[in-house]
């Protein structure tokens, strides 16, 4: 077994929450309370707990010409499956604050990348690389 990611963050509401990570991630749903539920992104453990106050992104730092939201958090997929997810995000009608494009095009760690809002105002993206050996080039 391979070891497993686990993030726990706030969020405004469960319910908005269960409806976007379950049904327009696709993310099954774990174990949930009143204050938390767990979900599966793409084989990580992620955990929305109700906390209204600290939920949002609170600043942006440029990156490739980007205005890109911190904090963030998301997964690195194969290029088909990022493809996949974009266009099942376009089909749902998710707003990006920063439309599917190629990073860093013909520099090392080149990589696809989106990032969207959940409907607590938390950041996620996800990237692809066409070459895993990439992830951590410098």
């Amino acid at each position: 077994m391979n070891n497993l990611f686990h993030l726990a963050f706030p969020v405004k509401d469960l319910e908005e929450s269960r409806a976007f990570y379950g049904g327009i991630l696709g993310c099954e749903e774990g174990r949930s309370s009143a204050q938390w539920i767990d979900f599966n992104l793409f084989g990580h453990q992620i955990v929305a707990h109700l906390a209204p106050e600290s939920a949002g992104v609170r600043h942006k730092n440029e990156v490739d010409a980007d205005h890109v939201p911190v904090p963030h958090f998301g997964v690195v997929l194969p290029m088909s499956e990022f493809q996949t997810l974009a266009e099942r995000l376009k089909a749902k009608g998710v707003e990006f604050i920063i439309e599917p494009k190629v990073r860093f095009q013909g520099e090392t760690g080149e990589q696809a990348t989106m990032f969207f809002l959940d409907p607590s105002g938390n950041a996620l993206e996800f990237k692809a690389f066409a070459d895993f050996l990439q992830v951590f080039a410098k």
